[in-house]
This record gives structure tokens, sequence and C-alpha cells, in this order.
């Protein structure tokens, strides 16, 4: 078998190809020069990284800078907007937001504070902005990054949905004529204007006239349980209001109320040394110098959002009587004050007030609801007369006879004839004509008839001498009159609670006498809520405040 061999020679070449001795030595040396150059390049890498990495860690501490600028401007602007549209706040809303800016350090970097308020709301917009002076930011370009401002805007806002309105208006008699009329086209006018922006039945409103006294319906003033004197005249249901009730805003249904008398206590009389007769026209009552005086129209109206019927009363308005403007707005508040809630519910059981109003008066504060007076007056406080106790409707010593004269029991000593006939100038042993035909009268069947003035002179000031002290001492004894200071002093007491309850106080001076606007402009909640009107500019004040609540925008 032959078998081949490798030649020796063959093998050499892969002998000689490797490389001499001298050869193998050299390849450190080139070895560290490929690293040499290596490391060049790394490190120039690294270098242009840091400086990259410097550049945006700078860049992140201006960005950070920014954003914590940013963020109190922000958080400032929240809380002082916040606060300013509360509409609790009694402050200004733009020094508000200037106060928080102030204590925040910030007061150089707010440049703008807008306020928009209504009746029913208040919009607080404010925008704030800082210079950040950023330094990295404007190393990479100053041509393009010369400085970062903050900026920050907030906008806060708070509405109520439900408005409870009492508009109080003058009706005295010297509202007659003219005055009358434009009040009475101004009056329908806002309630059209108002309850057109109503579609949810969120706004109620009651009609308050005044003049010496406020009428209630019959059937409010029988909610009061415990009425004193009451002479049961028709269409005649005022109350000598107790000094007090002006102590709050409500009114007690259980409490003593004396029942403004039917009578006549401010007409004067003949004053001659002989006898008047009854029916003289200086002896009997008028009509219009009562204080509660006979009126199915001159009356609240409660609560109720329907312009027919607001309308129509605005119509029926007249003018006659006295003024008390602190009775006014004491039965004003009395329909907004959450107390009278059993009157709207006795209303609403009647029909007088529509059945969704059931529940109001909302409380004070309540965050959902408003309580709005109008106050309205032409004159000025006329010092109130109203008859005393055991005058009312108590018997009398007053006897009628059958032939229309009248006589007067007294207890005389020392004699038997104790009855005063003033027509005969003469004291009798009884009544005129005679016991059997004479009829003790109660005091109100007095006062149906006959003035008070006329009976304090022929039934006392006569038969004691016809002296003007005893005229004066009968008719004290009869009426007593509250000083026009003590008036205002309740008046004054109402719209100071009123607005410590943030009920809004709107007040209409209406060719009003120096003290009557006065009265009017210090009971209103600011002096922009205080309106001086002439002629047709009484409609100019309706609409003003009508506007406000026009921009009612009812949310739930």
């Amino acid at each position: 078998m032959r078998r081949d061999t490798i030649p020796a020679a063959r093998l050499a070449p892969e002998t000689e190809s490797l490389p001499p001795a001298d050869t193998a030595q050299e390849m450190p040396e080139h070895r560290c020069s490929f690293v040499k150059d290596e490391d060049g390049t790394v490190l120039f890498f690294a270098v242009a990284m840091m400086i990259v990495m410097f550049m945006l860690g700078g860049m992140g501490v201006d960005i950070m800078r920014f954003e914590t600028t940013r963020t109190e401007l922000q958080q400032t602007l929240d809380r002082s907007t916040l606060a300013a549209a509360s509409m609790t706040q009694e402050l200004a809303a733009d020094e508000v937001v200037i106060d928080y800016f102030t204590k925040a350090g910030l007061a150089d970097k707010l440049t703008q504070v807008q306020v928009d308020e209504g009746l029913n709301f208040r919009t607080v917009r404010a925008e704030a902005k800082a210079s950040t002076n950023p330094i990295f930011l404007r190393l990479y370009s100053q041509s393009v990054v010369s400085d970062i401002e903050a900026r920050a805007l907030s906008v806060a806002e708070q509405r109520v949905t439900n408005v409870e309105i009492s508009l109080v208006l003058d009706v005295s008699g010297s509202m007659a004529g003219s005055k009358l009329t434009n009040l009475k086209t101004a009056a329908k006018e806002f309630v059209d204007t108002v309850l057109d922006s109503d579609g949810e039945n969120r706004i109620s409103m009651s009609i308050i006239p005044y003049n010496g006294q406020v009428n209630l319906p019959q059937n409010m003033q029988e909610l009061f349980t415990n009425r004193v004197g009451d002479h049961n005249v028709d269409d005649v249901n005022c109350f000598d209001l107790p000094p007090s009730v002006y102590s709050g805003l409500g009114m007690p249904l259980s409490g003593a109320m004396p029942v403004t008398g039917h009578v006549d206590t401010y007409s004067s009389t003949s004053t001659s040394s002989g006898y008047v007769s009854a029916t003289d026209s200086s002896a009997t009552p008028r009509a219009t110098n009562r204080w509660c005086p006979v009126s199915s129209t001159n009356r609240i109206l409660p609560p109720t959002n329907s312009k027919t019927a607001l309308k129509n009363h605005i119509d029926g308005l007249t003018a006659v009587g006295a003024t008390s403007i602190n009775a006014g707005m004491k039965w004003g508040m009395t329909l907004l004050d959450p107390g009278s809630r059993p009157i709207i519910s006795a209303m609403v059981a009647d029909g007088s007030t529509p059945g969704y109003f059931n529940g109001r008066p909302f409380e004070y504060g309540d965050r959902e609801g408003m309580k709005v007076v109008i106050l309205m007056t032409d004159g000025e406080h006329f010092a109130e007369e109203r008859l005393n106790d055991g005058y009312r409707t108590e018997a009398s010593t007053i006897f009628r006879g059958s032939d229309g004269y009248y006589s007067r029991y007294q207890d005389r000593s020392g004699t038997t004839a104790d009855y005063w006939v003033p027509h005969r100038n003469e004291w009798r042993t009884a009544p005129w004509p005679d016991a059997s035909r004479a009829t003790r009268l109660s005091w109100d069947q007095v006062w149906a008839n006959l003035r008070v003035s006329w009976v304090a002179w022929q039934m006392y000031a006569r038969p004691a001498g016809g002296s003007s002290t005893a005229y004066n001492n009968a008719m004290n004894m009869f009426r007593t009159k509250t000083a026009i200071s003590d008036m205002n002093d309740q008046l004054q007491g109402v719209c100071n609670r009123a607005r410590e309850e943030n009920v809004i106080v709107y007040g209409i001076a209406f060719e009003a006498p120096q003290n009557g606007a006065y009265q009017i402009e210090k009971c209103a909640s600011t002096p922009s809520h205080y309106f001086d009107a002439t002629g047709l500019e009484i409609q100019s004040a309706f609409r003003s405040i009508a506007s406000n609540i026009s921009q009612l925008r009812l949310t739930q």
C-alpha cells in the first residue's frame, strides 16, 4: 500500500510566515500609539457632553425658577379672587385682591383686576406677571431669550339662584298726583324686567305699601293669635307695633299685638266755649286722618311671581295718610325673615302665594339665596299716634241717647250728679236722656263716629272749665305720639340688622325732604345702593336696580 508523505520542505512556508524576532518586538509600540489616539477622542466627547449637560442643567434651573414663580403667582391669584368673589365679602373686591398680593410681597406683580357684579352675582378676574431673569437661557442666545415672564390668570365667580324681594312703597297723602303715577309706571316696569329673567320660579316678590301704618290682608292678620283691641272693621288690619319688635327682624306670631284703632286721633276740633254738635264737621272723624285708613288695595301682597297680580296690586295703590317709614321697613324685613315661614305657608295654603315658594323665606346666609329690600319714600317720618291701652275696645264712660246726644259718666265725690251732658252744659244724675234710653258704648264705638279731639274738648275740657291744660291732659290720656327721633332710630336699627344679615337694601328718595332723604340714604347698603330721584327719574332708579336682577343666570 502506497503511503504518501509530506516533504519537510513543504512545511517551511508556514515556519517562514512567522514574523522575524525583531519585528515581533516592535508590536507593543504600535499598540500604544493606537490607545493614545483613542483617549483624545473620548476626552473631546466627554468635554462636549459636559458642556451640553451643564447647559441643560442650567436651563432646568431657569425653568424651575420660572415654574416656582408662576405657581406662586397662580396660587395667590386663586386665593385672592375666591375671597373677593364671595357675596358675603363687604370690602371692595379689587381691594381684597390687592391686599392678598401685598401681604404675599407680590404687589408689583399684579397687573389687572376686573370686577363684574350684580344683585345676585360677583365675578372677579385678575392677572399677574413676573420676570424670572433667566441666566442660562440668556447665555444660550441673548438675541432670542432676553427674559422669561411668568404669567398667571384667575377668574372666580359666585352666583345665587334664589331671590326674595320686598318692594316697600310709600303711599302717603303726599304721593297723590303725578308722583304716584310715575311710581306705578316705574314699579310695574321693574316687575316685568325682573320676572322676565326668571324661567324657573326662583324669584319671589312682595309689595308692602305703607303710610302711617302698614295694612295687612285679613288672613295674614289673623295669624297673629294675641291681637289686642281688635275692632273687626273690614280692611283695617294694621298693628301698633310694640317698640320691642324693632330689636329684631322677625315678627312674633304669639306676642301681644295691639290692633291700630279705627280712630281719628289727629284732626283738631272747635274749642268754642259752647257746645258744638256731634255731627259738626269738626266733630266727626276724617277718613284720611285715620292712622290705618280703610283700604282693600293699600295692603301687603304676600310673596308671588305673578306679574299680573303684582302689577294689578300696584295699579290699585292710592295716596292717603301719614308716613311711617320704620313700619314699612319692618314689615318688608318680616317677609324676608326665616321666622316668617309659618306666614308664607299659610299664604300658600289659601292660594295667596304659589306652592313652589313654600319653605321660604330662606335662612340668612343661604349660599343659594339672596334677600333684597327696595325702600322708597317721598317724605319723612311723621310722629305716629296710637290709642293707649284701655281706650281701644273696652267699655267706655260715654253714653249715647236714643236721640243722638251724648253724655259721660264721672264719679264725683259729694254729689250724685255724675253724668256730664255737653249739649245741656250740665251735670245730671243719669245719662241723657235717661237710663232706659241711653246706651253705654265701647271705645271703638265712640271712635267710629267721633274724633278724639271732640271727645277731649266737649266731654273732658269743658266740664273742667275749658282750659287748654284740661284738653291736653285728655288728649294724652287717649293717645300717645311716637317721637320722630324714635322712629328714625327704629328704622336705622332694622336697616343695620338687615345689613348684618347680608340683606341688600336699595333706597330711593323720591322728591323727599332733606331728613327723609338722609334716612333712606343711611339705610341703603352702600352709597351706590341709594338713589335720589325727581319726576321721571324714579324710572331710572328702578331700571338700574332691575338691571342687576335681570342678569340672573339660574343654575342648579
